[in-house]
């Protein structure tokens, strides 16, 4: 049996976080890559850098120009910089910000012309990656724009467990202007098609979380309950999709009662990410879905308090490496099977 040969490009992130060093790890398990062959966009001097600092020297990697020259199951680096690199861990700088793009740039190019399968992120500094080409909030909003959607979903995965979110990296202030019937609805829409072709659940249901405490206690704490969530879950379920709430947040998750769905949708960041990741407990992965490209990356930032000290777990990195894969071969599934169906109706 022919292995499968997916390939991975991976970016480092910001070369001063934990970025190379929970990228090391995950693949310095050689099961890791049975089915998949790893690009990292990067520099042999880096990763040498951060294979002294965590002592990893079981782990070898084939220095290549383009994708095409990649060996197999094997880890390859497709050089980002010619220049003397500083290294300084825990310290984000302007090289740093800057190198973060470079791999980024490298990657999603080679990903747009189908040179790669699926792209993990390793996790960036927001402020120092910003340029005249990346004027974003974060990743999930410049892979959007790339991807020519007007609309993508922030969803978070540990297990059974996932979380979209309505709005994704706004202040608190901005949350409630941003929140309409017509955004829930588009949001339920992608995350409905996302886990029946991503994650292959026939008919999923969603749960809906309500933004103000209590669901707004019938309009005495807040009425977008009333006037905007509800009259979006009741249009979701005219439109065939299974949606119910909405629920107060805090009970929601205090009363497990997330396990009774296939997804949640929360109204914004923290509402959603708190208690996802002490759930998760650095397990989770964070899925950009309803694009066109698969994209995944761990769930936590550059977490420059603990870069080079060999303290970073790679668990929620090699968990965005295993679930890109899945959802890349449910993909291929879900298009098989569409298509198998179209050619029985036309006989």
């Amino acid at each position: 049996m022919n292995k499968e040969n997916i390939k991975v490009g991976i970016t480092i992130g910001d070369i001063n976080g934990i970025g190379l060093e929970v990228i090391l790890k995950s693949l310095s398990d050689s099961r890791i890559l049975s089915n998949i062959t790893p690009i990292i966009y990067g520099s042999s001097k880096i990763i040498n850098y951060y294979k002294k600092c965590i002592n990893v020297s079981s782990i070898h990697f084939n220095l290549i120009q383009n994708v095409s020259s990649a060996i197999k199951h094997k880890c390859n680096v497709i050089n980002i910089s010619n220049e003397d690199i500083n290294i300084e861990p825990g310290k984000p700088s302007c090289l740093s910000g800057a190198l973060s793009y470079t791999s980024l740039k490298k990657a999603t190019d080679d990903l747009a012309n189908s040179n790669i399968d699926v792209i993990i992120t390793a996790p960036i500094n927001k402020k120092k990656i910003q340029n005249k080409e990346f004027e974003f909030k974060g990743h999930t909003e410049f892979l959007t724009k790339l991807s020519n959607e007007e609309e993508s979903l922030m969803l978070m995965c540990y297990n059974q467990l996932r979380v979209g979110l309505v709005t994704n990296h706004l202040s608190i202030s901005e949350v409630n202007n941003n929140i309409n019937s017509e955004l829930i609805v588009k949001k339920l829409t992608l995350l409905n098609n996302s886990l029946i072709k991503d994650f292959k659940i026939l008919k999923p249901k969603i749960a809906v979380l309500g933004l103000n405490p209590h669901c707004g206690d019938n309009g005495l704490i807040g009425k977008e309950e009333q006037e905007q969530i509800t009259p979006a879950i009741n249009k979701a379920n005219e439109n065939n999709i299974l949606t119910f709430g909405p629920f107060p947040a805090d009970g929601f998750f205090g009363s497990k009662s997330y396990l009774q769905y296939d997804a949640v949708l929360a109204m914004y960041h923290d509402q959603g990410l708190i208690p996802f990741k002490t759930i998760a407990q650095g397990n989770g992965v964070n899925f950009t879905a309803g694009l066109p490209i698969i994209r995944t990356s761990p769930d936590h930032g550059t977490a420059y308090d603990i870069a080079g000290k060999n303290k970073a777990s790679a668990d929620s990195m090699r968990n965005a490496i295993y679930l890109a894969i899945d959802i890349y071969r449910n993909r291929k599934l879900y298009k098989r099977i569409n298509s198998d169906t179209l050619q029985k109706q036309k006989i």
